[in-house]
């Protein structure tokens, strides 16, 4: 056979050569990106377990954990999620420890910097001596699980991916061993997450800092309690138990804008003040289910992230007795053991933010190292951080504490540059100082009725919750748990001279003097943030509610809904009418004429779905208007996101056409109104929607606009596009918007895409703990490429649920996978 010209021989070698390399590039990414898989078949040694376990994993990799003593339980579970979330758990704790900056270097100093000033690992080390004996236990095994699997797995490749990627700018990195501490730690950083007011707080100050005080409290309107529904319609204080059915200073301009960069300097996945975190919980009784026992429905509204910050699992004592207490199921942090929301096998729970106002901003008159205080001198508290930072120096932080808290303005300026001004701004805040939260989550995990539910919720002290409430025997409840201040002077709404020695905090709220009910005669309880209760109680709770559009629309539904099952519930969790649409549409209908777009609105029924044109110009709209009333007066940290809030200012500002919030200071020699700027807006809408989405307005489409990007919290911003492909996901386009039932939020200052969402959802049937269901935002995993690192958010996204097997029966024959673990 004749041979092959030499040049072509050497082509196909050089292309076989090729191929082969292409091949073991494959076959090494491959093996890089599977090598961190968990085990979920056969049987692994865990050292210091009692007895046997088993891990049973449906087909979504959800664990459900058997075993005969609860420390084996909790040993178990520690192994188990760092199987599927090392990486995350710890990546979290260098995020509360404030050394973010020794994996990344500079690129995250000034998130360390806010983290040690505020002192949240010191905090969670002193609350480790307060827990009871029990508690602590539990968190140590829980860490002797997760150590187990880091000793089994000591090379960080077979860890998670992540650290393979690390490894290519940070050599060396071995992660320490896993501690109690490390868990309570994250229960400071979702307290932060759900701050309550602080930004309204500071947005009060900023814009003091550029209008009267009269304009400036237009845009704080009080809660309308005559239009919106509060969530325990009436009680008061009496006897040391509720009872029920259900002096202003010239603010420093330069210091507030210091604290503001501060809030901004945290990551994303804490929320940094967005007005859609928050969500949405409801329970009805057996009269108004389809089963004749209740239903418990919760969404909690948080920052949208890649891995979702809920981890699913179930906690089973083979046999349920007072030395083995556990049967319960549902979501919690990795990182964090126990159930934080779900149900055991006689109640269930859920939780939505109280958010009352439990920090206050202090202004203080520092001199060096003293601030004034009655008069006198008072030294402050100085300590010194040292932070590693990865390819650089070590930086050092000088952190000062006035007798309020930390200076939180000196964060970003230097402690000696910020001194000689007198300016500082100090954060006193009920996380800041040691609890039993803790406490609280393994008995609420172990309570079995009304009256140890309540015991538990006594110590829930960060964050502030509400609490619904339901159990087998077919009652319904709502308790207000937390630590709430009890000011001497002031109301919270605006910072406050820490020089007087007037606005201080006497106290805190009595557990029993907080608000709650049981069997209301109304069959039902709803929470969406809204109002707890009414103007006579006798505490201050909080004057920034959100405004009870969600909670109306809600209350509206379940009201009228006949019947529910669960299937109607979570119909109710995906609603998305608009609830201040019907009264701004008329004013844009009666001035819109010839708007392109604008017919849209004539027949449109108010509700988001992805697909609807209507309310793609609706929102462009809603957002043109915002930014052009207000942009021009208001400064940076307190101009409008769009939320509820900014539903009830534009309300009261479409009766008054003439109100200088609709004049644009930036013209001249014209002073607009009401119908200039709605016009305005109307065209600047119909002009950017044709630019993005086409020139036929029947084509537009909300979700075209309204995606979300799911995006890892380490590397999903790095910059590097192949980085960010491996481990973020998406876009999805979505439906829903900003405070309705739906709350898939955006910021109207920053465009459309999604910034918060339901992070979950869950309705539990009470009558067949089986029939219960529930969806995470993601997946069970952590690790980028498994099958279940996003399995869940399709489902999510159309707002389906998937089965939630509970009995030892179900959770057996709904099992794909079975892990043995032996001491």
């Amino acid at each position: 056979m004749r041979q092959w010209p030499w040049p072509l021989r050497w082509g196909v070698r050089a292309l076989a050569l090729v191929m082969v390399l292409v091949l073991l590039l494959t076959a090494w990414l491959v093996w890089t990106v599977r090598k961190p898989f968990p085990t979920y078949d056969g049987r692994l040694t865990l050292p210091g377990l009692a007895g046997e376990v088993t891990v049973h994993s449906d087909s979504h990799g959800i664990p459900q954990i058997y075993a005969d003593t609860p420390a084996d339980l909790f040993r178990a579970q520690g192994y188990v999620t760092a199987q599927d979330r090392f990486w995350e758990m710890d990546f979290r704790r260098h995020i509360t420890s404030g050394r973010l900056s020794e994996l990344f270097g500079d690129a995250t100093l000034d998130t360390d910097k806010v983290t040690r000033t505020l002192g949240w690992r010191k905090t969670a080390e002193a609350e480790l001596a307060l827990l009871a004996p029990e508690t602590k236990h539990l968190l140590e095994a829980y860490a002797a699980g997760v150590n187990a699997w880091l000793k089994a797995n000591p090379d960080t490749a077979r860890q998670s991916l992540e650290y393979s990627v690390l490894g290519l700018q940070r050599t060396g990195y071995q992660p320490e061993e896993w501690t109690p501490a490390d868990s309570v730690a994250w229960l400071k950083a979702m307290a932060w997450d759900l701050r309550s007011n602080i930004e309204d707080e500071l947005g009060r100050a900023l814009a003091d800092t550029a209008l009267p005080k009269e304009r400036v409290d237009q845009l704080y309107p009080a809660y309308d309690f005559l239009r919106m529904p509060a969530i325990v319609p009436t009680g008061s204080v009496a006897d040391g138990g509720f009872s029920g059915e259900g002096a202003r200073s010239e603010p420093p301009a330069r210091a507030l804008s210091s604290v503001l960069e501060a809030i901004r300097a945290m990551p994303t996945g804490l929320g940094n003040g967005d007005s859609d975190l928050g969500s949405n919980s409801w329970v009805i009784a057996g009269s108004r289910s389809a089963t004749g026992m209740p239903l418990l429905a919760n969404d909690p509204h948080l920052s949208a992230q890649m891995p979702s910050v809920w981890y699913q699992a179930g906690l089973h004592c083979r046999t349920v007795t007072e030395a083995c207490p556990y049967d319960v199921t549902g979501f919690t942090f990795a990182g964090l053991p126990g159930v934080v929301i779900g149900h055991n096998h006689r109640i269930a729970w859920g939780f939505t933010n109280l958010a009352p106002d439990v920090s206050d901003l202090y202004l203080e008159k520092v001199t060096g190292t003293t601030a004034e205080y009655k008069g006198a001198q008072e030294p402050l508290q100085v300590r010194t951080e040292r932070i590693e930072v990865a390819g650089a120096d070590p930086v050092e932080l000088t952190v000062r504490v006035s007798r309020h808290g930390p200076i939180v303005s000196d964060v970003m300026d230097d402690a000696e540059k910020a001194a000689p001004s007198g300016e500082a701004v100090a954060l006193r805040w009920t996380a800041l100082g040691p609890g039993r939260t803790a406490d609280a989550i393994f008995a609420m995990n172990r309570a079995t009725d009304w009256t140890s539910f309540r015991e538990a919720a006594r110590l829930f002290e960060v964050p502030a919750q509400n609490l619904v409430y339901a159990d087998v025997e077919g009652n319904i409840g709502y308790q207000a748990p937390g630590r709430i201040p009890v000011r001497t002077a002031g109301d919270g709404t605006r910072p406050v001279p820490g020089w007087d020695g007037v606005h201080e905090w006497a106290d805190f709220i009595p557990f029993e003097e907080l608000p709650s009910a049981f069997n209301p005669d109304s069959g039902y309880i709803v929470t969406a943030n809204n109002a707890v209760i009414g103007t006579s109680y006798e505490h201050l709770l909080t004057q920034d509610w959100s405004y009870g559009y969600r909670a109306q629309r809600i209350d509206d539904l379940v009201r009228n809904g006949g019947k529910l099952d669960i299937a109607a519930m979570s119909r109710i969790q995906m609603d998305d009418r608009n609830g201040f649409a019907p009264i701004l549409v008329p004013h844009l209908l009666r001035v819109g004429a010839g708007v392109k777009g604008i017919e849209l609105l004539r027949t449109w029924d108010y509700t988001q779905p992805a697909d609807s044109a209507p309310a793609a110009f609706f929102n462009a709209v809603w957002r043109h208007l915002l930014l052009r009333a207000f942009n021009d007066e208001l400064p940076e940290g307190a101009r409008p996101d769009g939320g509820d809030r900014w539903f009830e200012v534009v309300r009261t500002l479409l009766d008054k056409p003439d109100d200088p919030f609709w004049d644009d200071v930036k013209t001249t020699g014209a002073a607009e109104r009401r119908d200039d700027i709605v016009l305005r807006a109307l065209r600047e809408a119909s002009d950017e929607l044709v630019e993005r989405l086409g020139d036929k307005p029947g084509e537009w489409r909300w979700g075209a606009l309204h995606t979300l990007t799911l995006t890892n919290q380490s590397f999903g911003t790095s910059g590097i596009g192949l980085v960010e492909r491996i481990f973020n996901r998406g876009p999805v386009e979505l439906g829903g918007g900003k405070s309705i039932v739906n709350a898939i939020g955006w910021d109207v200052q920053k465009g459309y895409e999604v910034t918060a969402v339901p992070s979950l959802r869950l309705v539990a049937d009470l009558s067949n703990l089986d029939d219960s269901r529930y969806v995470n935002l993601t997946g069970a995993s952590g690790h980028a490429f498994s099958d279940h690192y996003w399995d869940q958010t399709d489902l999510w996204a159309k707002g389906e649920t998937i089965p939630w097997p509970f009995t030892a029966t179900a959770v057996k024959e709904a099992a794909e996978h079975t892990l043995t673990l032996t001491p």
